[in-house]
């Protein structure tokens, strides 16, 4: 809704009456390679009207949004937008933000762990259970083997150890149970974290709180995201970017651009690919 809205005003004002006061008719007069515009919004769709009105809100996007350089641009020849090389910058752009949220991811993974103690706990169980479970399958060949010698008595006081032994393992395996699902600070909530925007989901939602989420605008944000990441830098993948001049340091490899600040990057598309979160 935010990027129709800002559309509609920049048709009735002009991009530069959206950025502000200062420089009107020079940012009326912006040409597409100026580094001011926004390289994302002219490839794709800038991060920033991504997560409007959500946890994830990044805020207004600091460069100009100019549907009619859009349309310029949607309109160049293949040669010319190598030259330009914006789809570069465009997948920087989104590097930075996927790689932002798989840190939020990574995060929030940690905190659902188990305690050093919960842990030893468990381990603890684990083994006296094995433990258990090798005395009775001892003690029922014990058996098989007294009873074919005719030794009785002695293949009741076998007997008995094997039912002391499984009812002290069906204890483990309770206590086991138990401590797995109160284990973690949210074990009680049986939380989980998604791969894909780093929400907490909880395993007792039901199918349409479930469906709410993941058709939810955050969700949706960071899934499209990946995915035209994902397929930009395969298209990209062997092709070294544009040399940029001395003018357009200022969103040059390395520097600002799109909107955001992005990781380095070096010839041939060769981005750093975080696991398989697409």
């Amino acid at each position: 809704m935010a990027a129709e809205q800002r559309k509609l005003l920049e048709q009735l004002m002009g991009a530069d009456q959206l950025m502000g006061t200062g420089a009107p008719s020079r940012n009326a007069q912006l040409s597409i390679t100026d580094p001011k515009v926004c390289r994302s919004y002219l490839v794709g769709t800038c991060p920033h009207d991504l997560f409007t009105n959500t946890k994830q809100d990044l805020g207004p996007c600091p460069k100009v949004h100019s549907e009619g350089l859009k349309t310029e641009y949607e309109t160049a020849s293949a040669a010319e937008k190598a030259k330009w090389g914006f789809d570069f910058d465009y997948m920087r752009d989104m590097q930075k933000y996927i790689e932002d949220c798989d840190r939020r991811i990574d995060s929030a993974q940690r905190r659902l762990e188990k305690t050093p103690d919960e842990i030893r706990q468990t381990n603890n169980l684990l083994k006296q259970i094995s433990d258990y479970t090798k005395t009775i399958n001892g003690g029922l060949l014990e058996i098989s083997v007294l009873g074919e010698t005719g030794s009785v008595a002695q293949a009741y006081n076998e007997l008995h150890k094997i039912r002391t032994a499984k009812h002290q393992k069906e204890t483990c395996e309770r206590e086991l149970k138990n401590l797995q699902d109160t284990s973690g600070p949210s074990g009680h909530q049986k939380l989980q974290v998604c791969d894909v925007c780093g929400a907490y989901l909880s395993r007792l939602d039901n199918d349409r709180r479930l469906a709410d989420h993941f058709f939810g605008k955050m969700h949706m944000g960071y899934s499209d995201m990946r995915k035209t990441y994902k397929k930009l830098s395969e298209e990209l993948k062997g092709r070294p970017p544009p040399v940029r001049h001395h003018d357009d340091e200022d969103s040059g490899w390395g520097g600002r651009s799109g909107g955001g600040r992005g990781p380095r990057y070096g010839g041939g598309g060769g981005y750093k690919k975080r696991g398989g979160r697409w």
